[in-house]
């Protein structure tokens, strides 16, 4: 390679992963289909653009038209379309079709399935039957935070690279308040709330986390989406940029979700040991039953009545002491 390769993401430069796939690139011994698995969509794609750089710059030649990864006429990507976020067969249909073709500038051919674990039931059997009979020259690369949802007959066709975890921060104006005041939401539950006054006032804070939460979750998912939007390759379909719009809001819902889990957990955590103390009499069972309310939170499609489910099975549990 003359020009110099695409720098991976800083959180996975150095890693055995990389390592991996650094020598087999520079031996030609790359494996003709890859899953790259990890919990940051957007840490996969940079991952998958830095293979594809530098499989296309591979005997290109020197007098070739340089192109970025995520736009290189050999590069075919396809992503979950609609708020469905699904990956259709027609849409698997075509990429297998441009990669079938001779490639235009590169001697190799990459294809980047983004999500997909999102392929329905046809699309991931027309995959199958491309992985049994890869075309010449072309490497797929497998995008998923959920490996375990792909077909067991894929898994099985693939090399696989997991790549490790990133905790991103919460970036949502008034998050740090929020957690704050829930905090001492529960503060005030394990205080009682055997009176009219004490559950009313309760309840009201209670709709209101729910209404800050929503609030800054829309805002939170506008702004990440706005700078998503300037580095995503040109030329992207309503539909797609729908389905990023959604990835975005599930992967904010998550990463907050996990922080009221910490919180909740934290909380609870420094209050078994007082003597007396509410949580002490409660015990394992109501931590158990609260971290079975927190998992519903990741499945909940709807925000609003997940958070507000949660936190009437706080309330629930502390008016039963």
């Amino acid at each position: 390679m003359t020009e110099e390769a695409l720098p991976w993401p800083s959180a996975l430069a150095g890693t055995p992963a990389v390592s991996v796939i650094e020598k087999a690139i520079g031996r030609g011994r790359l494996s003709h289909s890859l899953l790259l698995a990890g919990d940051d969509p957007e840490c996969l794609a940079a991952a998958a653009m830095a293979i594809a750089d530098r499989l296309l710059k591979l005997g290109s030649e020197a007098s070739s038209p340089h192109y970025p990864a995520d736009r290189h006429p050999d590069c075919i990507q396809v992503r979950p379309a609609g708020k469905s976020r699904s990956i259709s067969a027609g849409a698997v249909r075509e990429l297998v079709a441009r990669v079938n073709v001779a490639s235009s500038f590169s001697r190799n051919k990459v294809a980047v399935f983004h999500d997909a674990d999102r392929m329905n039931a046809a699309a991931a059997n027309i995959l199958l039957k491309t992985l049994e009979e890869p075309p010449a020259r072309t490497t797929l690369l497998l995008l998923t935070g959920r490996p375990h949802a792909l077909l067991p007959t894929i898994r099985s066709r693939v090399l696989h690279f997991r790549f490790p975890g990133i905790s991103a921060p919460v970036a949502a104006a008034g998050w740090p308040e929020w957690v704050a005041d829930y905090r001492s939401w529960l503060g005030r539950l394990g205080q009682g709330v055997a009176t009219a006054r004490a559950a009313a006032d309760a309840v009201l804070a209670l709709y209101g986390l729910v209404a800050r939460f929503a609030s800054m979750l829309e805002k939170a998912s506008a702004a990440e989406l706005a700078r998503r939007k300037a580095t995503l390759p040109e030329g992207l379909e309503d539909d797609e940029l729908e389905a990023i719009e959604a990835e975005i809001a599930v992967g904010l819902r998550l990463r907050m979700f996990a922080a009221i889990e910490e919180a909740t957990s934290g909380h609870y955590r420094s209050l078994i040991g007082e003597p007396g103390s509410p949580a002490g009499r409660l015990g394992a069972s109501a931590t158990d039953s609260l971290e079975r309310s927190a998992s519903l939170l990741r499945v909940n499609l709807n925000d609003g009545a997940a958070l507000e489910d949660f936190l009437l099975a706080s309330l629930r549990i502390w008016a039963r002491r």
